[in-house]
């Protein structure tokens, strides 16, 4: 019985040992990986054998990140064993910081992984989440480079509306007082021309870094405000901003709310960059009670999905009677 188990044993460590030797990698400095089952170092060339397409090919030697090729090659020789406890304590852990990244904003209605500015919508009663996508605000007269470049050739008394091409969003909300959560890199803006028109005060995410403006609908855009060029070059910018609260929560978001109920009409929200500056960049909204439901929205998911019932079985009729 003994040798049964040693001979048992023996043979479950060489199985380990192939599975090992089989699932090889070398892991590139990109990120990426190459399957094989052997290599050779040949000068500034890596000569490997590929556990995809059996056979032999090369790659240089620079690519490969032998740190973490060696690594996995030790974790591959010293496989850890989980207990079921230790699998459900990892799985919790998962989900729980799967969670803090995407907060729950109603019933089984989870703001997405990753990030971005999305809208709480009511379409029939029904809680939905939009997409904002960025639109670029544009200086008409295609003035936007010389206003920004101000400080070197000021002009007096210069003063350009600020326009987001089309006469409506994309996005029409259909409730008064929509949710707006934000949550994008706070990385340092780009100051290049039409980026942005002032970049300081670009510190990390807080409530008051996002508002609402109204918008100004024309026949093909909408007014988003005025920026004004003074003598001495500085610029400020003049919006008819909606009285806003902002709430951080999980995950890095910032919950954006109007203090008061939206009048139907064309919103955007905008990103402040200092006391006087925003970003030229906005996420443009409408309000629109008698609107159509928008495209692509994400809604609550079943706790418990109830399949179909069966489809009853077919009824056979008498035969006809030659």
């Amino acid at each position: 019985m003994r040798l049964r188990t040693v001979f048992i044993v023996l043979l479950a460590f060489g199985a380990t040992l192939a599975f090992a030797d089989a699932n090889k990698r070398l892991i590139l400095k990109d990120g990426s990986y190459q399957s094989v089952t052997k290599y050779e170092i040949e000068g500034d060339r890596v000569r490997y054998y590929s556990a995809e397409r059996f056979d032999w090919e090369e790659l240089p030697k620079d690519l490969v990140d032998w740190p973490a090729t060696q690594k996995y090659e030790e974790e591959l020789k010293n496989p850890i064993s989980h207990t079921a406890e230790q699998i459900d304590k990892e799985a919790a852990e998962d989900k729980a910081e799967e969670e803090a990244r995407t907060p729950t904003v109603a019933p089984n209605l989870r703001l997405p992984d990753g990030g971005g500015v999305v809208v709480m919508d009511y379409y029939h009663d029904v809680p939905e989440l939009i997409e904002l996508q960025q639109a670029t605000s544009e200086l008409n007269r295609d003035r936007k480079g010389n206003i920004l470049r101000a400080t070197i050739n000021p002009l007096a008394s210069n003063k350009q509306k600020i326009e987001v091409p089309g006469p409506h969003s994309r996005v029409q909300v259909h409730v008064a007082r929509p949710a707006i959560y934000v949550n994008v890199d706070d990385a340092q803006p780009d100051t290049s021309a039409g980026n942005s028109a002032n970049s300081k005060d670009a510190s990390p995410a807080r409530p008051q870094r996002y508002r609402i403006v109204r918008m100004e609908s024309k026949k093909d855009s909408r007014v988003l405000g005025d920026l004004k060029v003074s003598l001495t070059g500085k610029t400020s910018q003049q919006e008819t901003f909606v009285p806003t609260e902002g709430q951080p929560i999980s995950g890095g978001w910032v919950k954006v709310t109007p203090v008061h109920d939206l009048e139907p009409g064309e919103y955007a929200v905008v990103e402040m960059l200092g006391e006087k500056e925003m970003n030229l960049y906005v996420w443009d909204l409408g309000v629109n009670p008698a609107a159509p439901e928008n495209a692509g929205v994400w809604k609550a998911e079943e706790d418990n999905p109830q399949p179909k019932p069966p489809a009853p079985p077919p009824t056979l009729g008498k035969r006809p009677s030659d």
